[in-house]
């Protein structure tokens, strides 16, 4: 299995993760022509790929959707509420490249399986996904408001776990954004600050999880040094030092981690 984040902040995010034969795409929040040159610096064109999986209908995951499956015939997979929260986004898709699963109920792509679950934002739909594939499992989850307990239990022994490492809370606090705004971030249904995206590693730690990759960094309120300092400060203090952790990029392709 490989994952290789190709592009992932607040101002858009996608993953490709190579596995079973096929290539899957994990949202497509950047222009087209972004996401099809990240790709190809990989190696991969975009006709290649054996569909494109969305995690919920906020533009900074579903911005070139529509136009990568018009473009290329892929198929897309989300769950209805997704599919009718992000129309006037993505625009017309092929009705034979719509792919509906229901969160929370695993569906197979070739003899990938995977499993979408519910995740705490403010989104129609949202979901993470978890990939098993031979006994090896990939967790995916970002825009999380908080870590609630299923959510670790769909996480637990991930040889690989992406997840959110969104903002420092006093950056965001001290930060240019609106009231509103602020407060929509740090609700349970906002997203994960460097803080409990630590202590949520510390639990996982527990349940088998040794290697993660922190994403969806805020532009204006973290940095890849401040995210990996906060989190690895709380890993320490509590005794963990052999947890592998990488933080990914936000406008480039961060790497391949192959598992």
């Amino acid at each position: 299995m490989k994952f290789i984040p190709l592009l992932s902040g607040s101002s858009g995010n996608s993953s490709l993760i190579v596995v079973g034969g096929k290539k899957l795409l994990v949202d497509a929040g950047h222009t087209g022509k972004c996401i099809t040159d990240a790709l190809r610096m990989v190696g991969t064109d975009p006709a290649e790929l054996s569909g494109i999986l969305v995690t919920h209908d906020h533009i900074d995951h579903t911005k070139g959707v529509g136009i990568l499956s018009r473009r290329y015939n892929l198929p897309v997979y989300a769950n209805a509420g997704t599919f009718e929260a992000m129309q006037p986004i993505v625009k017309e898709i092929a009705f034979s490249n719509v792919r509906l699963f229901r969160s929370g109920q695993d569906f197979y792509i070739g003899d990938i399986n995977i499993t979408p679950f519910r995740t705490p934002h403010d989104a129609a739909e949202p979901v993470g996904f978890a990939f098993t594939y031979r006994g090896c499992k990939l967790t995916y989850m970002t825009d999380i408001g908080c870590m609630r307990e299923e959510l670790y239990e769909y996480a637990a022994n991930s040889r690989l776990l992406f997840i959110e490492a969104n903002h420092d809370i006093p950056m965001l606090k001290n930060g240019p954004y609106p009231y509103p705004l602020k407060k929509r971030i740090l609700s349970d249904k906002g997203h994960l600050s460097n803080e409990n995206c630590g202590r949520a590693l510390i639990r996982l730690y527990e349940l088998g999880v040794r290697s993660a990759i922190l994403g969806h960094l805020s532009k204006e309120n973290n940095t890849e040094a401040l995210a990996y300092s906060t989190v690895r400060g709380l890993l320490e203090a509590s005794g963990i030092a052999d947890m592998q952790l990488t933080v990914a990029k936000r406008d480039a392709v961060t790497g391949v981690f192959e598992f």
